[in-house]
């Protein structure tokens, strides 16, 4: 039972900061995709954040009203729950603080969890069309393993 609360926990974190990241761009995470990478928003936001261009991610019908250092550290807080180990993430108090507390010294992220996008992989299976597998309106499903 213990194992399942701490990795509900640690999904809920990671949860957290994406919904952060999707705030912050206006983009969604489940449909993001940039055509130079092959990276999801989590991925994208990684590549910025290391080439020190944050404030690129900012969705632009906000980015002349928001505070420019604040914006920053939600990246920096979303960056740090979806850490790819879960002893590196934040508790619940420590992100609260981290968000609230502009005096709260911040740790740089590491690698996230899902910085890479999931790659489409074609099946090869032959054409088979040109058998017939069906006798009087039944069908028969020839099943191959991966």
């Amino acid at each position: 039972m213990l194992w399942r609360v701490c990795s509900l926990q640690n999904l809920m974190f990671i949860a957290f900061g994406v919904l952060m990241l999707e705030i912050v761009s206006g983009r969604r995470s489940n449909s993001f995709y940039h055509s130079n990478d092959a990276l999801n928003l989590v991925g994208y936001v990684w590549g910025l954040w290391q080439a020190d261009k944050g404030l690129d991610l900012v969705d632009p019908t906000i980015s002349d009203s928001c505070v420019k250092y604040q914006v920053l550290r939600c990246i920096q807080v979303s960056l740090l729950c979806v850490e790819d180990g879960a002893i590196d993430r934040p508790t619940m108090s420590d992100m609260l603080s981290m968000l609230t507390n502009e005096s709260t010294k911040l740790p740089l992220p590491k690698k996230p969890a899902f910085s890479i996008a999931r790659k489409q992989i074609e099946a090869n299976i032959p054409n088979t069309e040109s058998n017939i597998y069906t006798t009087n309106g039944l069908s028969i499903s020839d099943m191959d393993a991966r």
